[in-house]
């Protein structure tokens, strides 16, 4: 009896700890994080290797931006590299009064966005103010603050874009801009820095 109860108790610990951790950060409307974006490019980054990966640093990067959306990943060929993909928003992106009327997702290492009634800004604002980002840790405490931050929080981060390459031939490359959308389009960021406001 002891021990069923031990489980039960357990259990709801267990349960209310993961409600406390995914439930979602409230925000009133207005920009929380208005900046889009720093990026400067270098002409020649200096390769560098992270477990059997070679990075090779395309531009220097930091952000300050809403979690829009964070997914998981590990069985596909980046997993051992980058384990979780974090869908940010700035500008308009980063007001609660838009992201109301958007139902955002992620699967497959996309991000998506689906509405229902007229939005008050166009396609474009949106592509231009918000990014899926595929994120290699730098260390264990930069992962697990990563692993820890909830939709809503607003992220700091910084690091380099890369481009990857493996031995065996298989490659993965970074955006290098905000305005592109689809197949491509997401930057892949090692992440050096990470510190999350509420």
């Amino acid at each position: 009896m002891r021990l069923v109860f031990a489980v039960v108790v357990a259990l709801a610990l267990w349960g209310a700890y993961n409600g406390f951790v995914s439930r979602e950060r409230t925000h009133p409307p207005g920009q929380i994080a208005p900046d889009a974006p720093y990026q400067r490019n270098f002409e020649n980054g200096k390769p560098f290797q992270v477990k059997d990966f070679t990075l090779t640093p395309r531009a220097k990067f930091s952000l300050t931006a809403r979690l829009l959306a964070s997914e998981r990943y590990r069985t596909d060929a980046g997993a051992d590299l980058s384990p979780i993909d974090i869908a940010f928003g700035w500008g308009p992106m980063s007001d609660t009064s838009l992201l109301s009327l958007l139902k955002i997702s992620q699967s497959g290492r996309f991000y998506f966005w689906h509405y229902k009634d007229q939005l008050p800004v166009s396609h474009d604002v949106i592509i231009r103010s918000s990014a899926n980002m595929h994120l290699i840790p730098a260390s264990s405490s930069v992962k697990d603050k990563l692993y820890r931050a909830r939709v809503g929080d607003v992220i700091e981060l910084e690091g380099e874009l890369v481009d990857v390459t493996r031995a065996n031939g298989w490659q993965w490359k970074t955006s290098m801009t905000r305005e592109d959308s689809g197949g491509g389009a997401c930057e892949l960021i090692y992440v050096t820095s990470v510190a999350i406001r509420s």
